[in-house]
């Protein structure tokens, strides 16, 4: 197999994962039509190459107290690199924030946050946000529910 190419058993074996991370190698093998030997090297080939980064549970965020969804997009005063390199330190620490994007078009950044609660939130983007050197603008939507939520990239058929 060539050093970045995924042929079709490939992209089954990922679809199987994203789909059930915890399969057992007897079920992911007999899943996508090989013997459990061929299924593991190639299982291991992929986490080897960094296909396959992690193995995570998805936790539902409103049965553990987290309700409030936030999208902030966030506008520095310069972009310069020190003050892009502050700001993604910074983010990256904060527990709340749940993805973060540099992105193109009016604002530089773009950061998925997940508080228990309008006042969590408003204490996270006082306490913590607006305090990053060179923040000049925030501006927020909140999720009122998801209507689509997908983990699982659409690897399909080879």
């Amino acid at each position: 197999m060539p050093d970045g190419a995924l042929d079709a058993i490939d992209r089954r074996i990922l679809a199987e994962v994203q789909r059930e991370g915890r399969i057992s190698n007897q079920d992911l093998s007999e899943r996508v039509g090989l013997s459990p030997s061929p299924c593991l090297r190639r299982l291991r080939l992929l986490e080897e190459r960094g296909v396959i980064s992690g193995y995570v549970a998805l936790v539902d965020p409103e049965r553990v107290g987290m309700a409030v969804t936030a999208f902030v997009r966030v506008r520095l005063d310069q972009q310069a690199d020190r003050q892009l390199a502050t700001f993604e330190a910074a983010v990256a620490g904060f527990p709340e924030v749940m993805e973060c994007y540099i992105m193109t078009g009016d604002a530089d950044y773009q950061l998925r946050v997940v508080v228990p609660s309008l006042s969590a939130f408003e204490d996270f983007l006082r306490g913590k946000l607006t305090r990053i050197e060179g923040v000049s603008q925030v501006t927020t939507s909140l999720a009122l529910r998801p209507i689509v939520y997908k983990t699982a990239l659409p690897v399909g058929p080879g």
